[in-house]
């Protein structure tokens, strides 16, 4: 095979899935259709985990010129009565800021350059996908230039992440599970000439009459979106002489630029089927959904994080049954998501006047009685390479004798077992250590069991002595995902989890 995979895509998904690879050493040829950037926004927004795949990448810092720090989320009715004040966590759990909005064409700029200074990505642009062919060892992709000629390559594995429409997803053929949640928007794009006062940042404006979302789209953009009812003439609503009036209380063409206006209909749904065989999906070409939770690409780049280090061990001799853990992990979460989205959708953009006026009342009865807001917990991973708990290990600021830096820096990526003191290990045999570290496993220890000796790792941000106390566990075994593979509340359960460890996966 000419590499080791192939993506049919390059959003933020195939692209951030392409660098993972490539971080870990393998060959990735990258086939889009497009011959430059997509160069406009489409997606908003994305959250601290976003950014610790970021982080992984070793690209965070350069995101930030693209993105501004998001302190909350705002829903008002249409009197301009505050019904919600959502305030987002700084930091979050993965130690950066809980949302980011952002302007997507930088951070596609940002990973593109990354791609293109990795001798193991070839990055092939202006190539449409025609064909997959299933072979003994690997797949062959044939595609299409402009001129019509054939392009033909070869790869040990496929990753589909060219969209719900692209040709993978057809290829696989699977059956989509559509939640019958259709909405048309208008989506209007403005870039800043200057400061405007009272712009809103992040605000969701439940008018029966017109629901309207407004929303930073990272420095110097702004996007206004607006549902659109049924009889509006979709030709008209595009022409900028009609975009100016629906905008005039917050922008005016002296204060921005019309840059962008599209009419997009919001999907909602699922493909049964995200692997057959070596060919896989990844993003919008396994899962659509409406963008009121702004996790769509977020969405997308978790599916890469879950499959990149899969994929590697996989090729590395484990058993190929590990990539059937992939959608058993990831569907449940975006099903739930995508549900979520929808119930939230539905409420802010709820046409009937009547029902508007019994939601705002409730709303703003709970605002004055000081009942803040449910703070949304997405669910831990189940199933699948999981055997107990499936939250993200938590990242913060921690110290050893050389330095202080977030806790990925200092432990790296890999499979880790982080204990409550070294006697946590005692039970884990030498043979299991061994193979542990085979993985390219690491153990490393905090000091909250005892005072007696030092500890390897300081908890200088005080987030790991609350989340030991918080699961009661003596020890954790956290994935390269950060997702942790299972708690043990005692030494001799961490010997029965690191041996289940090893087992699930086999020896190559």
């Amino acid at each position: 095979m000419d590499f080791d995979v192939a993506i049919v895509g390059l959003g933020p998904t195939g692209m951030t899935l392409a660098a993972l690879l490539a971080q870990q050493g393998r060959s990735v040829v990258a086939l889009e259709r497009y011959p430059g950037l997509y160069n406009l926004p489409r997606a908003a927004a994305f959250d601290d985990e976003t950014m610790r795949t970021f982080q992984k990448l070793g690209v965070a810092e350069k995101m930030l010129p693209g993105t501004n720090v998001q302190s909350g989320y705002v829903w008002v009715n249409g009197q301009d009565d505050v019904l919600l004040d959502i305030q987002y966590d700084n930091p979050g759990r993965c130690g950066w800021p809980a949302q980011y909005m952002m302007y997507q064409p930088h951070v596609e700029q940002v990973l593109d350059e990354l791609l293109r200074s990795s001798p193991a990505v070839d990055v092939r642009r202006g190539l449409t996908v025609t064909a997959v062919t299933d072979l003994p060892d690997g797949v062959q992709v044939e595609a299409r230039h402009p001129d019509g000629s054939t392009h033909r390559v070869g790869a040990r594995y496929l990753v589909g992440c060219d969209g719900g429409n692209g040709f993978v997803r057809e290829h696989l053929n699977g059956v989509l599970d559509d939640y019958g949640f259709f909405e048309n928007w208008l989506v209007c794009d403005f870039r800043l000439r200057r400061d405007v006062p009272g712009l809103p940042t992040f605000r969701q404006v439940c008018d029966p009459a017109e629901p309207i979302a407004i929303v930073n789209i990272g420095p110097e953009h702004h996007r206004f979106s607006f549902r659109l009812d049924a009889d509006v003439s979709r030709e008209d609503a595009v022409q900028p002489e009609n975009v100016w009036p629906r905008v005039a209380s917050f922008l005016t063409p002296e204060d921005a630029d019309l840059v962008r206006v599209a009419n997009y209909t919001f999907r909602s749904s699922i493909v049964d089927t995200w692997r057959r065989g070596r060919v896989l999906l990844a993003g919008d070409a396994a899962h659509q959904m409406p963008p009121f939770l702004a996790q769509g690409m977020v969405s997308g780049i978790r599916d890469a994080r879950n499959l990149a280090w899969k994929v590697d061990m996989v090729l590395s001799g484990h058993a190929e049954e590990l990539l059937d853990t992939y959608q058993v992990e990831r569907e449940p979460h975006v099903r739930f998501i995508t549900e979520k989205a929808i119930e939230l959708g539905r409420v802010q953009t709820m046409r009937d006047v009547e029902q508007a006026k019994e939601r705002d009342a409730r709303m703003i009865a709970a605002r004055k009685a000081n009942r803040a807001p449910d703070k949304l917990r997405y669910p831990p991973l189940q199933g699948g390479l999981i055997a107990n708990h499936g939250d993200l290990f938590p990242q913060g600021l921690v110290s050893t004798a050389e330095r202080t830096a977030l806790f990925d820096e200092i432990a790296g990526t890999g499979w880790l077992i982080v204990a409550n003191g070294r006697g946590a290990f005692s039970a884990v045999s030498p043979d299991d250590q061994e193979a542990f570290a085979g993985l390219g496993g690491r153990q490393l220890a905090f000091g909250f069991a005892g005072m007696f000796g030092g500890a390897e790792i300081s908890d200088t941000g005080g987030v790991y002595a609350r989340w030991f106390a918080d699961t009661g566990c003596v020890a954790a075994i956290v994935r390269p995902d950060s997702h942790v593979y299972g708690l043990a509340r005692d030494p001799d359960e961490l010997a029965t989890l690191t041996k289940d460890l090893l087992g699930a996966l086999g020896r190559p």
